[in-house]
């Protein structure tokens, strides 16, 4: 099999009752997508703290000698500083502050991590001892080169978890509609040309048949919708396990239509950088 797309994962841990169940998610992540597991830990470094990482780490048959990374200071500015300064490449976190509403609101230092970390991103709303399957991933289609390693990233992890379905998708919104009739009616083309729903709907399969083969099962969607709540409706509707998306990793945050995602999640969240 083709290496591990990132070297390092990290996941961000407290001593908090979901503790065992965060690092045991973090294992599922370093077995499909990693070739090391590290921890990052917000506090002091002392018998106490290494008991708990011990018998944490048995539990789980994960090595005893894994890093730890002991790190001071507020959560969020202690995560992504260590993070930074162990050349993690994937954090791995808790997510969830709330429930509301049909709605799962981001607790703080989630959002942080989203928003301000350099490298990915990956925050699990219901970390499980025994991790359940992803068998519904959905992907933001990006038509980048960025984009395209994130879908290569996101059929190996549906392929290891045997995933019933990957969805790939692109929000059509009524602008996007505009445009393209605009531009019919002034005859300009040309490939940044706005699109039509029907070719946008080509350029998605274009875009997947760029991954090259896969026995991954994918359905290719163009969403209507004139704002990234779209994308959580959609989500919501498949109930999908997981939304991956690709960010730009040379600017902070989310791209702009999908920005809600910092404060509404819907399922995990695995933010590509």
């Amino acid at each position: 099999m083709i290496d591990p797309p990132y070297r390092t994962v990290a996941v961000a841990s407290t001593f908090s009752p979901r503790f065992v169940q965060v690092i045991a998610e973090a294992k599922r992540i370093r077995d499909r997508l990693c070739q090391e597991l590290h921890l990052i830990y917000v506090g002091k470094r002392d018998d106490e703290t290494i008991q708990k990482f011990t018998g944490a780490l048995r539990e789980l048959e994960l090595p005893a000698d894994s890093p730890i990374h002991y790190q001071e200071g507020d959560p969020a500015v202690a995560i992504l500083e260590a993070a930074r300064a162990n050349e993690i490449d994937l954090v791995v976190a808790g997510a969830l502050e709330k429930e509301a509403a049909l709605r799962q609101f981001l607790g703080n230092v989630a959002r942080r991590l989203v928003r301000e970390a350099s490298c990915s991103v990956m925050l699990i709303t219901k970390p499980d001892h025994q991790p359940k399957q992803l068998s519904r991933i959905v992907l933001m289609a990006e038509y980048s080169e960025h984009g395209l390693a994130a879908l290569h990233k996101a059929l190996r992890l549906s392929a290891l978890e045997r995933c019933e379905k990957l969805f790939v998708i692109r929000v059509f919104t009524t602008f996007d509609e505009a445009r393209a009739k605009a531009r019919k009616k002034s005859a300009k083309g040309g490939n940044r040309a706005p699109r039509t729903l029907e070719e946008e709907e080509v350029a998605l399969e274009q875009f997947i048949d760029s991954a090259g083969h896969t026995d991954v099962p994918i359905e290719a969607r163009c969403i209507r919708g004139n704002t990234g709540y779209a994308v959580l409706d959609f989500v919501q509707s498949v109930e999908a396990n997981m939304l991956v998306v690709p960010a730009d990793p040379k600017t902070a945050g989310l791209p702009v239509h999908m920005e809600w995602a910092t404060d509404v999640i819907p399922c995990n969240l695995w933010v590509i950088r």
